[in-house]
């Protein structure tokens, strides 16, 4: 027979009918226009069929009428399926108030990112945005249109020749491209290039100035090594004076290196704390009790909730405290003088450049005493002397 239409949204039943007149209840069913279909013989005495939900209760005239009994075997359609899920109401609660939550998430501006700016500070141009309704956590439709708010924050912004606003999602990107202006060189007043240190020149070379030195001559801290003062006393110019001089340095470095190391060493053994962070409040929800370890380290990790790009104010935190002991090592004499002079050429390059260059060492004295070795160490390291001092004169002579 022909199946009625649209039968998953009207809901239909399939049934089992037994009796001794199977055949003639479902012929008179027919016969009174109650649409039946998939009728399948199940035994001498029975069969199965399926009808609509709202023919059901029509059929107890036939069931009378030949003796016949019927059961349902199964419930199919919409029908039904809004009726289980009408009795998980706090399931379909639960699922209304996720959707509901995740449209008015995805319907609000999370994240205003700046881009193109260089002089302009982003706080300035993120005060105009706002000033324009343009802010975190403001919904969505409120906004004007992206062309809109184009002009609105150029002519908000000085020093800008374009603004563009491009919105992907829940994010809002703002580009801006700076008006060209041109730089002005630093104003600097003359100065001549005087020496560090006490030395022996190495190299020197005059970019502007006047060289006052050369290669191989001693001198001494606050000498004049380029000057910027060029000519005679009747006619002299004032200038900078630029260039780069190195020389030979003497550094002497007293050195004092322990035989005998200790070092903490993790043991393996730990404790972990969890916490659900909730702002600027923390709930300890794991690892409660003391920490049994006389010695030990705390590692603090905070992993929080991300919507988007955007950090949330909760996530989860974890404290790792590792017990800790103590490990002595000894080192030989040697070693020990190795150690102190790599530390003092480490020291020599931090204060004076990593261009210099090592050129001699000496050992001028060492000893080993109290389980300690010291040394005094003199370096002659090739480095740049040469810095700025600015020239004083009198305007009025």
């Amino acid at each position: 027979m022909n199946i009625p239409t649209m039968i998953q949204l009207r809901g239909y039943l399939t049934l089992t009918v037994r009796g001794e007149h199977v055949e003639a209840f479902i012929n008179s069913v027919v016969d009174a226009g109650i649409p039946v279909w998939d009728v399948i013989p199940t035994g001498t005495q029975s069969a199965e069929f399926k009808l609509l939900l709202r023919d059901f209760k029509g059929l107890r005239p036939f069931l009378k009428r030949t003796g016949c009994r019927t059961r349902i075997k199964e419930r199919s359609g919409y029908p039904f399926k809004l009726r289980r899920l009408w009795k998980r109401k706090a399931f379909v609660l639960g699922i209304v108030l996720f959707f509901a939550i995740l449209t008015a998430l995805s319907s609000m501006v999370w994240n205003i990112e700046v881009e193109g700016n260089e002089s302009i500070a982003t706080e300035d141009i993120l005060d105009a945005a706002k000033q324009e309704g343009i802010y975190p956590y403001q919904w969505i439709f409120k906004l004007q249109s992206m062309d809109k708010l184009s002009g609105s924050l150029a002519s908000r912004l000085d020093g800008v020749s374009w603004v563009g606003v491009e919105r992907n999602g829940t994010r809002i990107r703002i580009q801006v491209v700076e008006a060209s202006v041109p730089k002005k060189p630093p104003l600097q007043s003359p100065r001549h290039l005087i020496s560090t240190q006490d030395a022996v020149i190495t190299y020197i070379y005059a970019e502007k100035g006047l060289p006052k030195v050369q290669i191989n001559s001693r001198v001494k801290k606050g000498d004049v090594l380029i000057s910027g003062i060029l000519g005679d006393e009747e006619n002299s110019e004032m200038i900078v004076a630029k260039g780069e001089v190195k020389g030979l340095v003497w550094h002497e470095y007293d050195i004092e290196v322990p035989l005998v190391k200790t070092r903490k060493v993790y043991t393996g053994e730990g404790k972990k704390r969890s916490y659900l962070v909730l702002g600027d409040r923390a709930v300890q929800l794991w690892g409660y009790g003391e920490v049994p370890y006389s010695q030990q380290e705390m590692l603090t990790y905070y992993d929080p909730l991300t919507w988007r790009s955007r950090a949330l104010p909760f996530g989860w935190m974890t404290e790792k405290i590792m017990e800790v002991t103590e490990v002595q090592h000894t080192i030989t004499e040697e070693e020990a003088k190795k150690e102190g002079i790599e530390g003092a050429r480490r020291d020599i390059l931090a204060k004076y450049g990593t261009d210099s260059r090592f050129v001699s060492q000496k050992i001028l004295h060492e000893k080993k005493e109290n389980g300690k070795v010291y040394m005094k160490v003199l370096f002659e390291v090739e480095e740049t002397i040469a810095k700025e001092l600015p020239i004083v004169y009198n305007q009025g002579e």
